[in-house]
């Protein structure tokens, strides 16, 4: 009835082609969707860490050959629960009042330390003690320890100077540019602290009151090493707790990728910077 209607055969009107679905528009893609996520999947397998968002897996992709935007990386993780459960959305970032800068365009010009707590079955809780260098977020030395005591604090700040200068002696830092950056804890403005680091020759540089942001680097080390270790592991004895942050701590060094060293490890562009002014 409709074709007679609009004067039309059913032979004519069955005999048309049918225009075949528009094809997406642009190159098409070197790689299928499934390539893609075992690419995805393979880079997640090799990495050392669990809270890598899709950058950095997009990134270690591209290191291995393997080419895709970022987009579609980030669509196939999505389709495939392959997200880290640690990405937060950029909107609820608290926006911080400190605006003065941080990082450092040479090594060991600033150093930061502080201290952060960890439980252990047998123990309670322990401290971690570190101190890195705002240049590159290279970890330079460790300590733990119970309890967290002024002297305690010291230990990886020895350790950095020794790594770095090849001694403790009185004033092996004086005449130096590198400065500490510490909070105003309990163990780093105690007396005895202060004076260790006079007898270094280290001149401190302390963070402002309620403003962590300026020892921000250290807090955001923190951060990763509680993603990365204490959130996901029961310690029974320090010394269990010891290994597996010392795995971390090596794995952190060498392969974890950094946005503001464009996407390099800590020591990757430190040997990139070492190169370029040799």
């Amino acid at each position: 009835m409709i074709l007679r209607v609009v004067g039309c055969s059913s032979g004519n009107w069955y005999g048309q082609k049918r225009e075949a679905p528009p094809k997406k528009r642009g190159p098409k893609p070197t790689l299928t969707d499934e390539e893609v996520l075992a690419a995805v999947r393979e880079a997640i397998e090799e990495s050392p860490f669990v809270s890598e968002g899709y950058i950095k897996v997009w990134v270690r992709m591209r290191r291995n050959g393997k080419r895709a935007s970022r987009e579609r990386v980030l669509r196939i993780m999505r389709e495939n629960n392959l997200l880290s459960p640690y990405r937060h959305d950029k909107a609820v970032v608290r926006v911080r009042k400190h605006e003065g800068k941080i990082v450092q365009g040479k090594p060991d010009l600033l150093w930061g330390t502080d201290g952060k707590k960890f439980f252990v079955e047998d123990m309670g809780w322990c401290w971690f003690f570190g101190v890195l260098d705002h240049f590159n977020d290279e970890l330079i030395a460790w300590h733990t320890c119970k309890p967290g005591t002024r002297y305690e604090a010291m230990e990886p700040v020895r350790a950095a100077v020794r790594k770095r200068f090849g001694t403790v002696e009185k004033d092996v830092c004086k005449g130096t540019a590198l400065k500490l950056r510490s909070d105003h804890g309990s163990q780093y403005d105690s007396n005895d602290f202060m004076a260790e680091m006079k007898f270094l020759g280290l001149n401190m540089s302390k963070a402002y009151v309620r403003q962590p942001e300026c020892n921000g680097c250290i807090e955001r080390f923190h951060r990763t090493l509680e993603e990365e270790v204490f959130s996901l592991n029961h310690f029974k004895t320090l010394e269990e707790a010891n290994e597996a942050i010392r795995k971390f701590v090596e794995n952190y060094n060498r392969q974890w990728l950094i946005y503001r060293l464009g996407y390099k490890s800590p020591l990757e562009y430190r040997e990139e910077y070492e190169r370029k002014v040799a």
